[in-house]
């Protein structure tokens, strides 16, 4: 979920249909490679990127350096690739936002605001919690969904990386309004979770850009050293 406060004119407008569009082929494609070979899959994702940030109107790079662009990722690690089944939203210890204490356990909660990079923040109702079993030991992670805009799942993360290789606000995995959705275990329904394919939110490269941030409650105190990085 990203927004450009300076231009809201058609041929923009066009042009970010256009990015949307592109996202939602990629990620299709890459649902479809990642069942025979995800590292392929990434791989596809990484180079489709690079590509459109460089050339795209859409693109987050600020025009002056998308020309001289690539992208930095860390290396391909298949113990990132994970599932998890969405569980109801619980009110401790995983509030995402201060306020929620008293809210149902079961359901969604919400909506609420993110956090965001600056301008009016999104909302957000919390569908529930994924306990992601990492190499390094289980967390949970909230997921959300929008409300209004184009709807969608929304998992975005900060993890021990931030400030040093990633951005320092962290970073996301799922934005279905965007296109990118990883799809779900056929056999389960669990979601599929592969951290190689964290990225960057569009604040990242360039300040103009309007974007929601990892809540406290998804902030992870270990590193997930995968996935886009900027340095």
């Amino acid at each position: 979920m990203i927004s450009d406060p300076e231009d809201g004119s058609p041929a923009a407008r066009l042009a970010l249909a256009d990015w949307r569009r592109r996202t939602a082929e990629l990620y299709a494609d890459v649902r479809r490679l990642a069942t025979v070979d995800p590292e392929a899959a990434w791989e596809l994702w990484r180079s489709v990127r690079e590509a459109l940030y460089r050339s795209h109107p859409q693109s987050p790079v600020p025009p002056a350096q998308r020309a001289a662009f690539r992208a930095h990722v860390y290396p391909y690690d298949p113990t990132y690739r994970l599932t998890a089944a969405l569980e109801p939203a619980t009110p401790e210890p995983l509030t995402v936002q201060p306020g929620l204490a008293d809210a149902a356990a079961a359901g969604t909660v919400g909506p609420l605001p993110l956090p965001a990079s600056h301008g009016e923040p999104a909302r957000f109702v919390v569908l529930g919690q994924l306990r992601v079993p990492f190499p390094t030991g289980e967390r949970r992670l909230t997921c959300y969904w929008l409300e209004g805009y184009a709807g969608g799942l929304f998992l975005p993360f900060g993890d021990a990386t931030n400030g040093r290789t990633t951005y320092g606000a962290g970073r996301y995995l799922l934005d279905a309004a965007k296109g990118a959705d990883l799809g779900a275990d056929p056999r389960t329904g669990a979601l599929v979770l592969d951290f190689n394919f964290a990225y960057q939110p569009s604040c990242a490269f360039d300040p103009r850009w309007s974007c929601p941030l990892a809540p406290p409650g998804n902030r992870l105190d270990i590193e997930v050293p995968v996935g886009e990085r900027l340095v």
